[in-house]
């Protein structure tokens, strides 16, 4: 009885976008052409919105050059002292991203959405996480891994994504188009 009562809760988690729900449409999450779509897009793209939120509720929106690993890791160098890095270590970590290409006719945007937590990597993680910036760099980077540790004024960054979300279907409400988002779960397949 207790799984069947757990088996129908999650059947009724999964719908289609409304207006109750905020447009999130929870079926299409495991679908393969999506998550195919969401990795093109992570791809595809070098810079992501990072935005944070300092302790006392203000909100920053910083572009960053980016690199990921297989388990969709989001990885980034910034300055200790920056905005952002610095609301990164005051706010518990919280960070939302969305990668997309501004390039796209209006109208026709294709995006990915996280929320999660980052946090600054120690020694070991830097270079392990080195590698993945300096591969996806469209340029030589003249630096090494430990030119982001110690004294330096830079460190590489961790985001690890809680929640994941790609740009679905623009529905037609009342003669308006509604953007909508497919909440995936890119660790199903």
């Amino acid at each position: 009885m207790k799984n069947a009562i757990v088996q129908n809760t999650a059947i009724e988690m999964m719908e289609t976008a409304t207006a109750d729900n905020g447009w999130v449409n929870t079926i299409d999450g495991k679908n393969l052409e999506v998550i195919n779509k969401a990795h093109s897009i992570i791809t595809d793209n070098i810079y992501c919105s990072l935005s944070t939120c300092s302790v006392d509720g203000f909100p920053w929106v910083s572009p960053v050059f980016f690199a990921f690993d297989d388990s969709w890791n989001i990885y980034w160098s910034s300055a200790i002292t920056s905005k952002h890095s610095q609301n990164i270590y005051s706010n518990n970590g919280r960070v939302a991203i969305a990668i997309y290409n501004s390039s796209f006719p209006e109208g026709s945007p294709e995006g990915l959405y996280f929320q999660g937590t980052a946090c600054e990597l120690n020694q070991n993680q830097t270079e392990q996480a080195f590698p993945l910036l300096a591969n996806r760099a469209r340029k030589p980077l003249l630096k090494t891994a430990a030119d982001y540790l110690d004294d330096s004024p830079r460190r590489i960054y961790q985001f690890q994504a809680q929640q994941t979300w790609i740009t679905g279907s623009r529905l037609l409400v009342n003669n308006q188009l509604i953007d909508t988002k497919i909440q995936i779960n890119l660790f199903s397949n």
